[in-house]
């Protein structure tokens, strides 16, 4: 076959029909870059075709995207070329990936032994896995350094916290047989729903922006950031409403919430982890409405209702879920279980706003800290604070800065006080909550669906016989496991059985699923 490169090429001689002599290669070699650089050009035969070109739209591009040893090659012979050409730029904007090194920061190489294959990553993790991981683990630009462990910790975090969520919404949804759209969503909806579509549509706002602004990366950490809320808060704080067995308004607008949050987030999701993000949106949405788009790539870009967002909402509860991540910290300082009610928590805050902002989400605190009381307190010392820990209070969260122009340290964030001396009576309710969390362990080691009722048996020494029997205690274990029945001795043959120890007590329960 005719083969063009030297140093065949060079014994080529055409005839010249003008001068009658004999053309051969010019001796010159112009540098490769220049096919690479002429490209967006060169692919349209310009100018000797398209000649509009340049007012079509097709030229310059919107981006390009390539590694960063580009920077002297590609990215300089486009610009340059397109500057000689048109005085003009070839692309609008730049993306400009750092190199991908191994887990030790070394250069991936064959010899080395340190390549990793990407298709076992993607077979082992999913592929969406891998993409978070690229779009999210830093910025594009940045050298990263490569490891499975990272991918699965990204993954953990953030993919199964999702699927977490969803799982949530899809079996309690069927359990009622919730229809999106089906009913009409109250009016008034309650602060912990105006709460979470208020940060949705800021969501949407920043995710916007920082696609259009081409930074996935800041994108992708707001969307993660968001998920860890609505599971972390508004789910958990929600619960009871998903649980309780009427079917009321306000049981329809927290199904009516979640399910905004979801099927908004599988359209926001789209452009990062596709799969997952079509998987969602199928039956979130496919299933439900016939006319719907077939894929969730093929639906529009969220658009922000900005009048549903109330920064001020925002704040409030991000100063609540401070101090309750400061209450968790004092308790784990004590250690004291999660379960265990305590007495009491003391906030102290810089000023009257701040604890007005507290005072309304004052039962969604306590309910996080598992406390029974909260108290305010508005200015402290430090001969204060050490006095207070360890005298029957955990302290967390002296937070604080030197002023320099005076020399002296300024608070800048809340303290948080707990209880650590335990009543009788709030130690019984802890032991109570520790059946509770076994009884559901239980369930789901029997196999038992969420929805079946049981009935529970129990055997124990004097101390917990008196516990089971406590009127207000019998009651929260029976409704928190669906419970009919606590019968109090040897459970029947065939019944589910184990034994444990809560707060050096043995006790040994049995579960057994009604028809």
């Amino acid at each position: 076959p005719l083969d063009l490169h030297r140093p065949f090429v060079d014994e080529m001689t055409f005839d010249c029909s003008k001068c009658k002599g004999k053309m051969r290669r010019v001796t010159e070699v112009i540098d490769c870059w220049f096919d690479s650089g002429a490209m967006p050009i060169a692919q349209h035969h310009y100018p000797y075709e398209n000649e509009s070109l340049l007012e079509d739209g097709r030229f310059p591009a919107d981006y390009i995207s390539e590694a960063v040893d580009q920077t002297r090659g590609w990215f300089y012979s486009l610009h340059a070329i397109a500057t000689l050409l048109f005085n003009r730029r070839c692309f609008s904007n730049v993306i400009c990936l750092g190199l991908i090194l191994d887990a030790k920061g070394e250069k991936m190489s064959k010899a080395k032994g340190n390549v990793v294959e990407p298709w076992a990553v993607i077979n082992k993790y999913g592929a969406d896995a891998l993409r978070w991981y690229c779009l999210t683990a830093n910025a594009p630009g940045n050298v990263r350094r490569f490891s499975e462990e990272a991918v699965a910790e990204l993954s953990r975090r953030f993919l199964s916290t999702l699927w977490n969520v969803y799982s949530f919404f899809v079996t309690y949804a069927n359990i009622d047989h919730f229809t999106p759209g089906g009913k009409e969503i109250p009016v008034e909806l309650s602060e912990l729903d105006r709460w979470i579509i208020s940060e949705l549509n800021q969501l949407i706002v920043d995710v916007d922006s920082g696609l259009d602004g081409y930074n996935p990366t800041e994108a992708g950490r707001r969307i993660e950031g968001f998920v860890d809320d609505l599971s972390n808060w508004y789910v958990r704080r929600s619960r009871r409403r998903f649980w309780k067995s009427e079917s009321d308004a306000d049981k329809l607008a927290a199904y009516s919430t979640l399910y905004e949050c979801l099927a908004t987030l599988c359209k926001l999701l789209a452009p990062f982890i596709p799969f997952l993000a079509e998987e969602m949106y199928q039956n979130l949405v496919c299933s439900v409405f016939t006319e719907a788009p077939d894929s969730v790539h093929l639906t529009d870009f969220p658009v922000a209702d900005e009048s549903k967002i109330d920064k001020q909402l925002g704040d409030d509860i991000r100063l609540a879920m401070k101090v309750s991540s400061l209450g968790r910290a004092a308790r784990s300082q004590a250690g004291i279980k999660v379960r265990q009610p305590i007495a009491e928590v003391v906030v102290w805050i810089p000023g009257s706003r701040e604890e007005q902002s507290l005072e309304r989400l004052k039962s969604q605190i306590l309910e996080e800290l598992n406390a029974k009381d909260l108290k305010f307190g508005y200015d402290y010392r430090f001969e204060q604070v050490a006095e207070l820990d360890g005298h029957g209070y955990a302290v967390a969260g002296v937070e604080g800065e030197i002023d320099p122009k005076k020399g002296v340290w300024l608070r800048t964030g809340p303290l948080v006080a707990v209880s650590t001396e335990i009543p009788p009576e709030l130690l019984a309710e802890g032991v109570a909550r520790e059946v509770v969390r076994r009884l559901q362990t239980m369930r789901r080691s029997a196999g038992f669906d969420i929805a079946d009722h049981i009935i529970t048996y129990y055997q124990g020494d004097d101390y917990i016989r008196e516990i089971m029997a406590n009127k207000t205690l019998a009651e929260y274990i029976k409704q928190e496991t669906l419970s009919r029945e606590l019968v109090d001795g040897v459970p029947q043959e065939g019944v589910f059985t184990e034994s444990h120890k809560l707060s050096g007590y043995e006790i040994s329960l049995g579960v057994k699923r009604l028809a």
